[in-house]
């Protein structure tokens, strides 16, 4: 099975963030999208869908989003309002009337999507709510069936201290209540504005560049540093053996050549 997996879109109202034209950058995404792979089964979008969670915002992501080829599917991110939110994109089912957590059954196996967002912090958890609900949706699936989970938070340290101080800050309860289920295959998150690749507790996970501004890679700084790195969204291929994920720069089309 083939999917996309984009993230972390910050539109604004103004239609711009940082002096990057945002809409423009998604829009660009959508395009390269359904002009390359109009073919995937769906598109996952790990959340901070808009900047400041304005309706005007929203509003607008749900245009672009439209214009998938594809199926879409949403999760929440810290700088997303659970208002707004809920408003612009009613279908996105909710826990206990609050949390958009669910699940896909898809060709490839099960997705299971959290919510880890904390009002009025930039760091994300997992509320014992939503930890037994995933115990439950872990409990349930059959062990022949795959299992990918999607979050907006990483449960992992990338490294780089400014983004360490804002993850999921109770990873340890989420790692015990992953244990023992063999059938998780990988992880994907947003967040943290970088392509990130790895394992954690013996699981895979990937996230892609963000759509909007990126996280500069600087292992020694104490504060957060942004840069005009170029946009990616990643490919990923499920197969029988294993995942295959291909990070796409797409701004950067025009500078494929023939090396034959």
């Amino acid at each position: 099975m083939k999917f996309i997996h984009l993230t972390d879109p910050h539109l604004t109202a103004e239609g711009s963030l940082f002096d990057i034209d945002v809409v423009g950058q998604l829009a660009a995404a959508v395009d390269h999208v359904n002009a390359d792979h109009g073919d995937a089964a769906l598109c996952m979008i790990t959340g901070d869908i808009t900047h400041f969670a304005e309706p005007e915002a929203y509003a607008e992501a749900r245009r672009q989003f439209e214009r998938l080829a594809m199926p879409w599917h949403l999760l929440i991110g810290n700088h997303d309002g659970r208002g707004p939110f809920g408003q612009a994109f009613p279908e996105v089912p909710r826990l206990d009337g609050m949390f958009f957590q669910y699940t896909l059954e898809t060709a490839a196996g099960r997705f299971i999507i959290l919510d880890t967002k904390v009002d009025g912090s930039e760091a994300g958890e997992l509320c014992e709510t939503r930890l037994r609900w995933l115990r439950d949706r872990l409990a349930e699936t059959p062990p022949a069936t795959d299992i990918y989970l999607f979050m907006h938070h990483p449960p992992m340290t990338c490294l780089i201290p400014p983004l360490d101080n804002v993850l999921l800050r109770n990873d340890k309860d989420l790692a015990m209540t992953l244990k023992g289920f063999r059938n998780i295959r990988h992880i994907f998150f947003g967040h943290l504005h970088r392509a990130f690749h790895g394992s954690w507790q013996g699981l895979p996970f990937s996230t892609t560049r963000a759509i909007a501004h990126q996280a500069a890679a600087r292992f020694d700084q104490p504060d957060l540093w942004a840069s005009r790195e170029l946009p990616s969204y990643a490919v990923v291929f499920i197969e029988d053996d294993g995942v295959r994920i291909h990070d796409i720069s797409y701004l950067e089309a025009d500078k494929v050549f023939d090396a034959g």
